[in-house]
């Protein structure tokens, strides 16, 4: 083999629609590791490229939501044994991307790769926990059940490149809505790659739609497109959060807030200025099910169920 044999650099692209375009824009923007080295050009979306994706998520949305909870389990576990299959690729592009040693990166991985199948076997199960039969005065059945909510935006965490990725993203996709998802900024390279696994699973195109680019351009047509149901503001500072939570309230969003660490809590209290809202979460800890209940709807169902013989007993 010789020796001057030239690399093939990947080219990342834009996952909107089951598709890998370019962004609409042509523009590009170099991405390093923490060491300032040269990674790779990744797309820059423009709005364009954010309503591009929100028109694929609503044609999506009808035939995920649809879906039956257990085979939306399946689709979400059959995405954790892609992920599986592509761990060597996962670890290399986590730990250029976060500064971590191999260890440390495969670790994070793994536990990615875990936290989908978490949330792939929830699915079927989250109805149980926040719906159920409501006693009610009458000869009535009261049931209560969860509803997806529809479109939903998510930015993802800045620092945590691929687990909280994940962590933002499977609770929404397995309770039936479709996402629209914006990359870190600074790391959005294993969150391009994620879409190339999603492309070859089993996951219908248009669920999940994965952007690129400066979070606040491409956040702000989302947080006020009046076709976004729900909106996840986890990858955004506290500034542009509130500016977002405003446009978001055009078409009443659902509004899952960024969450705040707690060294920024305590210098909030000490009389600094209003934290930074990054990261706040710890990916690493039981994530529970407060994702999964953010973008839920409850449906109320009333129904009459008659009498029987002359007692007046009812069933």
């Amino acid at each position: 083999m010789s020796d001057n044999r030239l690399s093939v650099f990947k080219t990342y692209k834009l996952y909107v629609g089951g598709k890998f375009p370019r962004s609409e824009s042509g523009r590009v923007y170099e991405v390093t590791d923490s060491k300032g080295k040269w990674l790779a050009n990744a797309p820059q979306s423009s709005r364009k490229d954010a309503r591009d994706a929100v028109v694929a998520a609503r044609k999506a949305f009808g035939g995920w939501s649809g879906a039956t909870a257990y085979n939306r389990g399946q689709i979400l576990y059959r995405v954790a044994e892609m992920l599986e299959g592509r761990r060597e690729q996962f670890v290399r592009e986590v730990a250029e991307a976060e500064g971590l040693s191999k260890s440390k990166a495969a670790a994070v991985v793994d536990a990615a790769v875990d936290r989908w199948v978490w949330y792939a076997g929830w699915t079927d199960k989250i109805a149980q926990i926040v719906g159920g039969a409501n006693p009610v005065a009458g000869p009535f059945f009261n049931l209560s059940t969860p509803e997806p909510t529809g479109v939903v935006t998510v930015l993802a965490p800045q620092e945590s490149s691929f687990l909280g990725l994940v962590s933002v993203i499977a609770p929404v996709i397995a309770a039936g809505n479709t996402v629209v998802v914006v990359a870190s900024a600074k790391s959005p390279l294993p969150a391009l790659s994620l879409g190339e696994v999603l492309a070859t699973s089993d996951l219908p195109g248009g669920v999940v739609n994965i952007l690129s680019g400066r979070t606040a351009e491409i956040a702000a047509p989302l947080a006020a497109h009046q076709d976004v149901n729900g909106i996840d503001l986890t990858g955004a500072d506290a500034a542009l959060a509130k500016e977002l939570e405003i446009a978001a309230a055009d078409n009443l969003k659902r509004v899952s807030r960024p969450p705040v660490s707690r060294h920024h809590s305590e210098k909030e209290a000490q009389g600094a200025a209003h934290p930074q809202a990054v990261d706040g979460d710890d990916w690493t800890a039981d994530p529970g099910t407060h994702r999964l209940t953010a973008f839920l709807e409850t449906k109320t169902v009333w129904h009459p169920t008659g009498a029987l013989g002359a007692s007046g007993s009812s069933y």
